[in-house]
């Protein structure tokens, strides 16, 4: 059987699957690697330990995959928004700065809602935001002006791996169109953003096309990965747009909700839908496939923080988060009225406020720890309905949603979400999508397949939650004092 072996690069693993053209996942493995926060708003993580955790897992999943299938080449996926510095010799002069760093804010309020900032969102399809590598190089600029002179490139976590690999520093189009530095209409580097950012188009990656492949890699890793001969490496695309496409979200009406560390929902389109209130992006699948949604800071990780933190409850597992969550159902819809608003990292969509904060409200005596806990579940699903509203005014209406994510292996949270987006909420077990994505990718580029919607899991027998009508109101009333009460509190955030 041949196979491609997709990898995926994220903020705290890297992650491999063997999948063959038969569309089965014969082999996993995943390594971790810690993020670096001395102080909050800041967030980065080695980027060595990442491209070591990328050896360890495509070495792992070729011994496990052993003589069972041919290895027709590695796909690769990414977290977006990263950026780092390396000098004239491919050395880091910088972390990884990932896109949970909140330091470039103070760049990002100057930048945003002036004409030059709309129409830098028009062309390149990245909301403006602490997260995005544009506004990063300008805080580096003005903050760390000694590295920003030392630059020989900006780049990010896939560019420094491929370097390592290939001695090339290439950028696909998915990645690059998260950078807010992409022309996503006439895929180049957009000038005004270079100029904006006090870079040239040298100072960053060649972009390429998300089939491009390479087969020349160096002896080191050649070495390290035990490959006795070339195979292709195809560079693929970002995370979430390979999520869609490992997920077969890729048709129209169909939206993919994720939640992990963070959460998203994103939904496919044939062009670039322009937000005139710029609350969903516009990335890059293909040339012809665009991937338009918003993602949230908030998602298991505010979950992980209220659990450890008020409930001094170790989560070492999904089954153990499933069963704390699942204690939510003692309380009723809306939590008698306590509120919680999610902003613990800041937020990125529908808002793109990195000032804003977590907030409880509304507590009472008669509020017990589980209903503090349900009103975070429920506060991280009303954010998400928030981009969901704003995606379906921007692209249409969503008719189908597929969830996925560690975090969501809860009937209780589950229902929660189908009874706020009062849409029925379809479970797909699909695991590893962004990896999956970036096999899919992998075949389409070598032409093994004829189109990247080949693979279509059967969905007839997944699970499925049915809203509820009445438990909707009482939400759309929690949504509205959601929405008021982050408006009369933003400035003071």
């Amino acid at each position: 059987m041949q196979a491609i072996i997709g990898v995926d690069i994220g903020t705290t693993n890297s992650k491999a699957l063997v999948f063959t053209k038969q569309g089965m996942a014969i082999a996993t493995a995943n390594a971790n690697y810690p993020r670096i926060s001395p102080k909050a708003g800041q967030d980065e993580i080695d980027p060595q330990l990442i491209l070591d955790a990328v050896i360890t897992v495509i070495k792992t999943v070729m011994e496990k995959a052993g003589t069972k299938v041919e290895i027709a080449g590695i796909g690769f996926s990414s977290a977006m928004h990263s950026l780092m510095v390396v000098d004239q010799e491919g050395k880091p002069l910088t972390n990884l700065i990932t896109w949970a760093d909140l330091r470039a804010a103070q760049k990002a309020d100057e930048i945003k809602n002036t004409e030059l900032g709309n129409h830098i969102y028009e062309q390149t399809g990245t909301p403006i935001h602490a997260m995005s590598p544009l506004c990063k190089i300008g805080w580096m600029k003005e903050q760390q002006p000694d590295i920003f002179l030392k630059a020989d490139k900006f780049i990010g976590i896939k560019e420094y791996i491929w370097f390592q690999f290939f001695g090339k520093y290439q950028i696909d189009y998915s990645i690059a169109a998260a950078t807010g530095l992409f022309n996503i209409y006439g895929f180049h580097w957009h000038d005004e953003s270079l100029k904006l950012a006090g870079i040239d188009a040298e100072k960053l990656s060649v972009p390429v096309p998300p089939t491009h492949s390479e087969t020349r890699l160096s002896k080191k890793y050649k070495d390290l990965l035990q490959l006795k001969q070339d195979i292709p490496f195809i560079i693929g695309g970002s995370d979430g747009c390979l999520a869609n496409l490992g997920s077969n979200a890729i048709q129209e009406g169909v939206a993919s909700l994720t939640i992990g560390t963070s959460g998203a929902i994103r939904m496919a389109t044939s062009k670039p839908r322009h937000d005139p209130q710029q609350r969903v992006f516009n990335y890059i699948l293909t040339e012809d496939i665009y991937i338009s949604g918003g993602a949230t800071n908030n998602g298991g990780a505010v979950l992980q923080w209220y659990i450890k933190n008020f409930m001094g409850t170790a989560m070492d597992n999904e089954k153990d988060f499933s069963n704390a969550i699942e204690s939510i159902n003692q309380v009723p819809t809306g939590s008698d009225g306590l509120i919680f608003l999610p902003y613990l990292f800041g937020e990125r969509a529908p808002i793109w406020d990195a000032h804003a904060k977590a907030v409880f409200f509304g507590i009472s005596p008669q509020h017990s720890q589980t209903h503090f806990l349900r009103a975070v579940i429920e506060g991280i699903s009303l954010a998400l309905y928030q981009i969901a509203i704003s995606l379906e005014e921007t692209n249409g209406e969503i008719k189908i949603v597929y969830a996925s994510g560690g975090f969501i292996r809860s009937g209780a949270w589950l229902q929660i979400l189908a009874d706020v987006f009062n849409k029925e909420i379809i479970v797909s077990e699909i695991a590893d999508a962004s990896a999956i994505g970036a096999a899919i990718m992998g075949f389409y580029a070598l032409g093994l397949i004829d189109s990247i919607d080949v693979f279509k899991p059967d969905m007839q027998d997944a699970q499925k939650y049915i809203p509820d009508s009445d438990r909707h109101k009482v939400y759309m009333k929690s949504l509205d004092q959601f929405s008021r009460l982050y408006n009369k509190l933003k400035d003071e955030f």
